[in-house]
């Protein structure tokens, strides 16, 4: 399985190189010059502060701490680490009393519900904040999460445009070690935070360095499921990973709009933002 991990490793400095470029031209061709982003003190939030903050400046990034009581003080502690590493701009914005305002009258939701009510409230904001600051959303979501569907769909899934989107979770640790992100966000277990002692790998099942061997086969390397079978990886985790991503597919797409004229909006007619604004 070595040969698996070294084609999962990329080029560092070529990889920082796209993506901050990516960012900058991107950014800037839509007519803009800030982005905002959700800064959770999760890596994933971390490397994309990274990024920005090199592609636009610091005083052009602004990074939204939106915290509910149920949140740790640790993850305030790791996104304030981020904070005074990059010289980023930072708000904090406490998100309790909205939520429990409606909370409060759905007396029997669920963990799921009160999650996905979380992501989406927190998107909102930092929309809000894009109106107000005049700047582009920033996504957070990798490559694994995305094909995963472990995302909320018009909550962490949204956003203008994302850098790490084709990066897997093993690649974001390894550009994050690159680039100087803290290491106590390197090292903290994979969490979204949403409730007291939540893990991502514990609710997946399997840990996301298994996840990335197993996506780059089937996604990348075009492997069969029998294939994979034969280097050795279990089947239940192959049949899990291959059923999240088929019935996650919705949430990687736009919303599908029926067929009625000549020229249909992303079918036949697709207006790129490079014809100008």
């Amino acid at each position: 399985m070595n040969d698996i991990k070294s084609k999962i490793k990329l080029n560092m400095e070529l990889t920082e190189k796209i993506l901050v470029n990516f960012i900058r031209e991107e950014v800037r061709s839509a007519g803009f010059e800030k982005v905002v982003l959700g800064l959770s003190g999760g890596i994933d939030s971390a490397i994309v502060a990274f990024l920005a903050v090199k592609a636009l400046g610091p005083e052009n990034v602004l990074g939204i701490m939106m915290p509910y009581k149920s949140s740790s003080r640790e993850s305030l502690e790791d996104a304030e680490r981020v904070v005074e590493a990059t010289g980023m701009r930072v708000k904090k914005i406490e998100i309790t009393d909205m939520l429990d305002a409606y909370f409060t009258k759905e007396p029997d939701i669920s963990d799921l519900r009160k999650g996905n009510k979380m992501a989406r409230e927190r998107m909102t904001i930092l929309y809000d904040y894009s109106a107000k600051e005049k700047s582009l959303v920033l996504g957070t979501s990798n490559k694994t999460e995305i094909l995963l569907g472990y995302s909320t769909q018009w909550g962490d899934s949204a956003s203008a445009i994302n850098p790490i989107g084709d990066l897997l979770k093993t690649q974001v640790w390894d550009l994050s070690e690159y680039m100087g992100v803290p290491k106590e966000v390197i090292e903290k277990k994979p969490s979204a935070d949403l409730w007291e002692g939540q893990s991502d790998e514990d609710e997946l099942g399997f840990s996301y360095f298994l996840a990335d061997e197993i996506i780059n086969l089937l996604v990348d390397e075009r492997y069969t499921k029998e294939e994979i079978l034969e280097k050795g990886y279990s089947e239940k985790t192959i049949d899990s990973i291959l059923w999240r991503i088929k019935t996650n597919q919705y949430k990687r797409k736009l919303p599908l709009i029926a067929k009625i004229s000549n020229r249909t909006m992303e079918r036949e007619f697709r207006y790129p933002r490079d014809w100008g604004i």
